[in-house]
């Protein structure tokens, strides 16, 4: 079965820093691009960043200069660096990965979230 879970998630104080982790297991052939979204109460899921399989990377404009996805091919594992976040950062950030398991057609997994809460 594949499983992506997320950790990393907490309480942070505004200017403060979180590191999130992904980590995709369960049979995978061979993975595309990954990435982090986000849902804050009362919104659409949104893209805040995501990577290719070769490294390039894009960013929503709220995330630029301020987080940098990065990812381990060896560990199925995508990284999230926040660094001076804001209360407007407050919402649950999902991992996803588009990938192919053995036997499987290649398909978007989604983790089940992890909560990010910036407030004083």
């Amino acid at each position: 079965q594949l499983q992506l879970v997320e950790s990393g998630g907490g309480l942070v104080q505004p200017g403060g820093s979180l590191r999130l982790s992904c980590v995709a297991s369960g049979s995978i052939f061979s993975i595309y691009d990954m990435g982090w979204y986000r849902q804050a109460p009362g919104k659409q899921r949104e893209l805040v960043t995501v990577t290719t399989s070769d490294g390039r990377t894009n960013y929503a404009d709220s995330a630029k200069g301020r987080f940098t996805i990065s990812r381990d091919n060896a560990k199925n594992t995508v990284y999230l660096q926040m660094n001076s976040l804001k209360p407007e950062d407050t919402a649950v950030y999902y991992c996803n990965a588009d990938l192919n398991r053995v036997g499987y057609k290649r398909y978007t997994y989604w983790g089940q979230g992890t909560q990010v809460t910036v407030s004083s």
